[in-house]
Order: structure tokens, then C-alpha cells, then sequence
């Protein structure tokens, strides 16, 4: 009984054509009771026993199989660039890495009741209505071994915006006198492709664009520090005007990099072999080609 309540839980809802994306405790006990497994169960002994085997079919997790053929030397050279290497020998003193992005539709919001703040046995709150006032970009380029942040507002995105943030990066000391500076980008419109590296390079020599594998933004340091600024400054959003987002964005960059620390980046080389490895026995399994 318990085994076929399990092996119920193990299956696809729509295999059993069940009109569900996915199970709950009290679908499971309903379906149990039709197939005839039980006579009758409760919902909480339904997930008691799924709990035994941390079976949690109400709980989704997505996947993506790399499609990129040069997913693995792409992925490998930023993870290189990373731990301090580039084409098998050690950057020197002179080189920087750092990783840009751009964050894009920012939303104006301004709220049409004053937010409050917490007080005792109440988390703050904001009004659920808005008012829109226009949308917003934000680039960023974060400097993966000094910490180093710079980041500027734009109305939108696109090559002008981005190569405006290159210069930002290129015109500062110690980058404007650096021996090599590396871009670690994705493939987004604003600079993507082999067009992109050249433009950079003919601006700025000693810049050097290095892309990302398709789908493979969380290999993007600058990520991690825009997952932060979504949550203690984004989330959620109340501000008058455009202005007062922008300054409020370009304010946190300033206390986040007085604050802040280079992330402890330990994924590897090795780590993305074994990464690749069980994504293409997964790919086999499901008959991905």
C-alpha cells in the first residue's frame, strides 16, 4: 500500500491522464482511493509517507540541456579567467577581469498609498496599487577580484549604452593602464557575436570581450551582485520619479562596493566536466538529441 501510494506520487499526472501539472497530498489520496490502493487516507499520511523517502511531487525544479556546442570551452575559459588564467598561463598583475550585464525594464513604480514601515508583530507594507512611471536600465561591470563595481543608468539598452559603460570602465585607473581587461558577457543583443569583440578592441586595445555559452547567465558574476540589489533595493519598488530610482540604484552601488567582499567562487573546471557529464546521461535518458 505504502509502496504504491509512493510509486503513484513517482508519476507524471498527465500519464495517468490526470488533467494536473503536478500532485498534492490530497490529489494523491483521491487518485489512491480510485485506483483502488486504499479504501480511504488522509492527507497528512499521504505526505508522512512521502516524507520518508523526501518525495516532494508538488515541488518543481527547471532544467535547461546545454545546446551550445562550444558549451564546454566557452563555459571553461570564463571559469579560467575566474581562478586568475587565460589560454593555460597565470594573468599577471596588469590584468582584470570583470563581468558585465545589463538589468533591464526596471519599472517605475510609485505607490498610491505611502509604504510603512515594520512595527511590533507586522513586516512593512506597501500599497498593492501603482502608478507607472516608465521603465529604466541599469548596466554593470563588477571587477571579480577587487570588488570593484561601476555601473551607470540609460533610458534603455542597446551597443550605444553598453560601449558608454566600457568607456566608464576603460577611462579609470588601474584599467586604463592595465595590460589586458576581460569582459565576461553574455550573448545579449547589446554585444553579441564576433562584431561586438572588434568594436570593443578597435575602442579600447586592450579590452577583450569573452562571451558566455548560450543560456549560461549564471556563470555571470555580475549576477549575483544584481540578485542583491533586486532584493534590498528593488523589492519592493516605491519612488516618486525616475530620478529618485536611479539615484536610489547608483547610492546602493556605492554603499554595496564600500561593503562588499569578491565572491568565493569555487566551480570549476573539473566541477563543469561532472556538470556536463550528467547532463548529456540526462539528455540520453529523455532522448534529447
Amino acid at each position: 500500500m505504502v509502496v504504491g501510494v509512493k510509486a503513484l506520487a513517482c508519476e507524471l499526472p498527465a500519464t495517468l491522464g490526470v488533467p494536473l501539472a503536478r500532485w498534492h497530498c490530497p490529489d494523491l489520496a483521491r487518485r489512491a482511493v480510485e485506483q483502488g490502493l486504499v479504501a480511504s487516507i488522509s492527507d497528512t499520511t499521504i505526505w508522512r509517507w512521502l516524507s520518508v523517502d523526501a518525495i516532494k511531487p508538488w515541488r518543481v525544479r527547471s532544467w535547461i540541456f546545454p545546446r551550445d556546442p562550444e558549451f564546454a570551452p566557452k563555459a571553461g575559459r570564463v571559469l579560467d579567467l575566474y581562478h586568475r588564467r587565460w589560454e593555460g598561463r597565470a594573468l599577471s598583475k596588469r590584468d582584470y577581469v570583470l563581468s558585465a550585464d545589463e538589468k533591464t525594464q526596471l519599472q517605475v513604480l510609485t505607490r498610491c498609498h505611502p509604504s510603512a514601515p515594520a512595527a511590533p508583530g507586522r513586516p512593512p507594507r506597501a500599497e498593492h496599487e501603482y502608478h507607472r512611471g516608465g521603465t529604466m536600465a541599469y548596466l554593470a561591470a563588477w571587477d571579480v577580484h577587487r570588488a570593484k563595481l561601476f555601473g551607470r543608468i540609460e533610458p534603455a539598452v542597446g551597443k550605444d549604452p553598453f560601449d558608454r559603460l566600457i568607456d566608464q570602465v576603460m577611462t579609470t585607473q588601474p584599467y586604463a593602464s592595465a595590460r589586458r581587461v576581460f569582459f565576461v558577457v553574455d550573448n545579449g543583443t547589446s554585444h553579441r557575436g564576433e562584431r561586438s569583440i572588434e568594436r570593443t578592441r578597435r575602442r579600447w586595445p586592450t579590452a577583450h570581450l569573452v562571451h558566455l555559452p548560450l543560456h549560461a547567465s549564471w556563470l555571470n558574476q555580475v549576477e549575483i551582485y544584481f540578485s542583491v540589489l533586486q532584493r534590498k533595493v528593488l523589492t519592493p519598488t516605491d519612488v516618486a520619479s525616475p530620478e529618485e530610482l536611479a539615484a536610489r540604484i547608483l547610492a546602493f552601488q556605492d554603499h554595496y562596493e564600500q561593503i562588499a567582499h569578491p565572491f568565493e567562487w569555487r566551480f570549476t573546471r573539473a566541477d563543469l566536466d561532472r556538470m556536463l557529464s550528467k547532463a548529456s546521461s540526462a539528455a540520453a535518458c529523455a532522448g534529447v538529441a
